[in-house]
C-alpha cells in the first residue's frame, strides 16, 4: 500500500468517525474509489489502536462500519451477485404486492435452485447492509418486508423443504434481533421461529424441540390471555404440541404439561367462537390423554374418546375430510384399547371407525395414512371376538398385506418390520385354525 493511499484511507476513517449518525453510507458512496479490502484492513488496525487507548465506543463504531463494507464487498463478488439481486427483487416485490401467491411464489419457483445455505448467508448480509445507518422508521419497514418474505419462503411448497426451513430460521432470527423486547412485534417472530424449529429437518430433533419450547415460552411472556387472547390460545396449543413431542425430560411430566397447555387454549378456543381451532385442540388433547402415563388408564382412555368425539362434532367429512378421517382412525384406536365397556363391542366400534376412515384415506391420496389404518384394522380383526374366527383372520391377513404395499423396508423400516411380525402371527393362527 503506497503512502498516499494509506493517508487517504486514514482521512476517510476520520471522516466516518466524526460524521453525524446515519451519514456513513453517503460518505462511503462519495469515496467509492477507496472502498476496498485494504480499507477494511486499515479500519481493523485503527479500531485496535482506539481500543488500546480506551476509546471503546469509537472502536466499536469503526468495527461496525468495517463489517458493513466487508459484507458489501462479499455481496458484490461475482459469485454472490445473483443471490443479492434475487433477495433485493423479492423484498421489493413484497413491498409492492399484497398477494404472495401470485407474485412471490412464481419468483421463488423460477429460481428455487437458489434457495440454499448460501441464500441464508446472503440474506443476513443484505439485511445488515439495508438497515445499517437507517433511521428507526426505515428499519421497521425493511424488517417488516423481511418478515413477510420469510413467512412466504417457510410456506413455499417447492424446492428442498430442509433448505426453506433453514432460510426461515435465519430470517426470523434477523427479525427478532431488530424487534423491541417485550413488544407485540417481538412475540410474533418468536412464535414463527418456534414453528420453524418444530418443523425443522436438520439438526438434532431433541434440540430443535427444546428451541421451539423456548420460543413459544418467550412469546407467551408477551401474549397474555387478557390482552391477546387469540394469539395466547394458539401459542398455548402449539406449546402443548411441543411438550407432547418432547424427547428430553420425563415423558410423564411432558404429557402433563401438554394437557395443561391444551386445556388452557380451550378457555379461549371455544366451540362457539373458534370451532375449527376448538376441534384441533380437542384432537390434540385426546392424543395426549391416549399417551398419558399418570392417572388411571381406563379414565384416560375415556377422556380421549370424549375429546375425539367432540372434535368429530366439527370435523365433517365434507368440510374437513382429512381431519375427519384422522379423528375416525384415532377414535378407532381408542375403542380398540378401551378397558371399560364390553370388549367385543369396543372392537366392533373400532372396526367401524377404521373402515369409515378408509373412505377418505385411500392408497392413492393418502398412502401412508391408508397403510397405517389398514394395519390398525388388521389388528382389530385379529382381536375380534364376534364373527367367524377363520374369516376374521383372513381379513386381518388381507389388511396386513395391503399395508405392506406401502410399508417397504427402505421407506418405513420399523412399520414394515412390525407389520411383517403381525402378519406372521396371523398366518400362524390361520394354520392352527385349519388344523383344529
Amino acid at each position: 500500500m503506497d503512502e498516499t493511499r494509506a493517508q487517504a484511507y486514514l482521512q476517510l476513517i476520520q471522516t466516518l468517525l466524526n460524521c453525524p449518525n446515519g451519514q456513513e453510507n453517503q460518505i462511503l458512496d462519495a469515496h467509492s474509489e477507496l472502498v476496498d479490502a485494504e480499507l477494511v484492513q486499515m479500519m481493523w488496525v485503527v479500531a485496535a489502536q482506539l481500543s488500546g487507548d480506551n476509546q471503546e465506543n469509537e472502536a466499536n463504531i469503526l468495527l461496525q462500519i468495517a463489517t458493513q463494507i466487508a459484507n458489501f464487498l462479499e455481496m458484490n463478488d461475482e459469485g454472490n451477485k445473483e443471490y443479492v439481486n434475487f433477495i433485493l427483487e423479492l423484498l421489493q416485490a413484497e413491498a409492492d404486492s399484497n398477494n404472495p401467491v401470485t407474485v412471490i411464489y412464481p419468483m421463488l419457483g423460477q429460481r428455487q435452485h437458489l434457495l440454499n445455505d448460501r441464500f441464508a448467508e446472503t440474506l443476513q448480509q443484505v439485511a445488515h447492509n439495508l438497515i445499517f445507518g437507517e433511521d428507526t422508521e426505515a428499519i421497521k419497514l425493511i424488517i417488516g418486508e423481511l418478515q413477510n418474505l420469510t413467512i412466504d419462503i417457510k410456506n413455499f411448497s417447492l424446492g428442498k423443504r430442509a433448505n426453506n426451513l433453514e432460510i426461515a430460521i435465519t430470517g426470523y432470527q434477523i427479525v427478532l434481533n431488530n424487534r423491541e423486547p417485550g413488544s407485540e412485534k417481538f412475540a410474533q417472530p418468536h412464535s414463527n421461529l418456534a414453528i420453524a424449529y418444530s418443523d425443522r429437518i436438520r439438526g438434532e430433533k431433541a434440540e430443535n424441540i427444546e428451541r421451539a419450547i423456548e420460543c413459544y415460552t418467550a412469546a407467551l411472556s408477551v401474549y397474555k390471555d387478557e390482552a391477546f387472547p387469540e394469539d395466547w390460545a394458539m401459542t398455548q396449543n402449539n406449546l402443548g404440541e411441543a411438550y407432547r413431542n418432547r424427547i428430553r425430560g420425563e415423558k410423564s411430566q411432558n404429557i402433563e404439561l401438554a394437557i395443561e397447555c391444551y386445556t388452557a387454549a380451550l378457555k379461549v378456543h371455544t366451540r362457539d367462537d373458534f370451532p375449527e381451532y376448538w376441534a384441533i385442540t380437542q384432537n390434540n388433547l385426546a392424543i395426549a390423554y391416549s399417551d398419558r402415563i399418570r392417572g388411571e388408564k381406563p379414565e384416560n382412555i375415556e377422556l380421549a374418546i370424549e375429546c375425539y368425539t367432540a372434535a368429530l362434532s366439527v370435523y365433517k367429512d365434507e368440510a374437513f375430510p382429512e381431519d375427519w378421517a384422522m379423528a375416525q382412525n384415532n377414535l378407532g384406536e381408542a375403542y380398540r384399547n378401551r378397558i371399560r365397556g364390553e370388549k367385543a363391542e369396543n372392537i366392533e366400534r373400532a372396526i367401524a371407525f377404521y373402515t369409515t376412515a378408509l373412505t377418505v384415506y385411500t392408497d392413492d391420496a393418502f398412502p401412508e395414512d391408508w397403510a397405517g389404518t389398514q394395519n390398525n384394522l388388521a389388528i382389530a380383526y385379529s382381536d375380534r371376538i364376534r364373527g367367524e374366527k377363520a374369516e376374521n383372520i383372513e381379513v386381518a391377513i388381507a389388511s396386513y398385506t395391503a399395508a405392506l404395499t406401502v410399508y417397504s423396508p427402505e421407506a418405513f423400516p420399523q412399520d414394515w418390520a412390525m407389520t411383517q411380525n403381525n402378519l406372521a402371527i396371523a398366518y400362524r393362527n390361520r394354520i392352527r385354525g385349519e388344523k383344529a
